[in-house]
């Protein structure tokens, strides 16, 4: 039992180091005057899929999912937005700030198919994007 707990521990240490170095290519491969424009973070995401669609969990604590915007451009799901305090704690003494704030912007590949619709809701800190598969497309 500890040994698959140790187990999963590592291989998510692993997974987390490779998105990270993937993040960093990214920042290093941009190119040249785009720099002005960049967004400040992309938020984490996890990418689900069912036979009727694919579910995007991506972590947005305190971002309301009607301003977050949504959509599929050359077969990859676009998100984009801000984070920002609330107007009430922007006077606060901040002794800890480690939620990322500004404007966050993913691009995210998506597995092959057609999709008949995006749905954005919000559950538990995360916006949750919904992709309906295209009739076709299922099974």
């Amino acid at each position: 039992m500890a040994r698959d707990v140790a187990r999963d521990w590592m291989w998510s240490e692993a997974c987390e180091m490779i998105a990270r170095a993937e993040r960093m290519h990214r920042e290093l491969f941009r190119p040249a005057g785009t720099q002005a424009r960049l967004p400040e973070w992309e938020p984490p995401v996890d990418i689900l899929e069912s036979d009727y669609e694919v579910l995007v969990l991506v972590a947005l604590p305190g971002v309301n999912a009607d301003s977050a915007q949504a959509g599929i451009e050359d077969g990859e799901l676009v998100i984009a937005g801000t984070r920002i305090l609330p107007a009430e704690l922007r006077t606060a003494t901040i002794h800890r700030l480690e939620l990322p704030q500004g404007r966050f912007y993913r691009r995210l590949r998506l597995p092959p198919g057609r999709y008949s619709g995006v749905r954005r809701a919000a559950a538990d800190g995360c916006l949750v994007i919904t992709l309906q598969k295209a009739e076709r497309d299922r099974g």
